[in-house]
């Protein structure tokens, strides 16, 4: 099941609420998100379904291996692709509302590339 970008915000979202508070709840992704309680419901069950997230008896959401996998590629993409647009100049909110629609799209190879190009900067 190949996992639409919507999925990928949902993955990403429940990783960053865990390393805050260690226990999500789908209440939080719609505050988090602002979306309504029956979207991220529909969502929750898709992503149950494609074996993303499992649900606890208490209702936390937790990532799978799959999931967290995702999520954290998805995470680090829009680390880094923010960092690169605000050193480029770009003020630090458009740099993260754009590095957000980029990191969806971008290719490996381009990420790839802009990642050794960050590197040799940072060491340059």
């Amino acid at each position: 099941m190949h996992l639409q970008e919507s999925g990928e915000m949902y993955l990403e979202t429940i990783l960053v609420l865990s390393r805050t508070s260690g226990h999500v709840r789908a209440i939080d992704i719609c505050e988090h998100m602002g979306y309504s309680k029956p979207s991220v419901s529909r969502a929750m069950g898709l992503l149950k379904k494609g074996e993303y997230i499992e649900v606890a008896t208490d209702g936390s959401i937790i990532l799978t291996d799959s999931g967290r996998e995702i999520a954290e590629k998805i995470f680090a993409r829009h680390t880094l692709l923010t960092k690169f647009l605000t050193d480029i100049g770009v003020d630090a909110e458009t740099a993260s509302e754009d590095a957000c629609k980029m990191e969806h799209s971008i290719s490996d190879a381009s990420f790839e590339a802009i990642k050794r190009y960050v590197a040799e900067k940072m060491n340059g």
